[in-house]
């Protein structure tokens, strides 16, 4: 069931920590992810009758002024807010419910919302077929001589003579933005800016994820 048009869309930016457990109101032991948010601040508005659409931009985490270019300092001044290391776009209709130089902490959110969260995964470098895209392989039996890890065909010899691009094969595997959907946020801690999401986020232990509220719900 895809979410409402009119819905308020929120979002936040994030470091993830890594991953606990914590007991539910059952005794059940839950896997969590706590993901570091502190403030996040409105940088940028973007309507449709300036920009073709409308959308804000946050930024979130801290940057020695020193290393910032005129032109990216310039942007900030904008905002009248000191520079920040990452920035992260949304789209929203309730562009008008944003200021700049805004900010924006995990009262965002409730506990109980369900959420989506994009990050980048973890690289794993060069992969092979079985590896990057659990391929079966073949059989171990007797007669497969020494194919029990290869990809098999990958294509026919003479039409169309090529091998059709997007084929799974062996290659440079994670490293991709990946979003997890319909998580649920399990608890705040609202004195150190952390937000517990039950389950895995993609990416690993400092890596920069983005937290908004679900656009399906399941």
């Amino acid at each position: 069931m895809a979410a409402k048009q009119n819905e308020k869309r929120k979002a936040l930016i994030g470091k993830k920590l890594g991953m606990t457990q914590l007991w539910d109101e059952s005794g059940v032991f839950v896997p969590v992810t706590v993901i570091d948010v502190g403030s996040n601040v409105v940088t940028q508005i973007k309507t449709a009758t300036t920009d073709g659409y409308d959308s804000v931009q946050l930024a979130y985490g801290q940057i020695d002024p020193k290393k910032v270019t005129k032109a990216v300092k310039g942007h900030f001044e904008k905002a009248k807010v000191p520079p920040r290391r990452y920035l992260v776009e949304f789209q929203t209709k309730d562009v008008k419910e944003y200021k700049l130089g805004q900010e924006l902490n995990i009262d965002q959110f409730d506990v109980g919302t369900i959420v989506d969260v994009s990050g980048t995964t973890k690289g794993k470098g060069f992969a092979g077929t079985m590896k990057r895209y659990n391929f079966a392989g073949v059989s171990s039996s007797h007669g497969a001589h020494r194919n029990h890890r290869k990809p098999g065909s990958i294509g026919a010899c003479a039409t169309p003579g090529r091998v059709f691009k997007g084929l799974r094969m062996s290659g440079r595997m994670g490293g991709l933005k990946k979003t997890i959907q319909n998580l649920v946020l399990f608890a705040k801690d609202n004195e150190k800016g952390y937000l517990l999401i039950k389950g895995a986020v993609p990416g690993g232990r400092g890596s920069i994820v983005v937290v908004k509220n679900a656009v399906k719900v399941a």
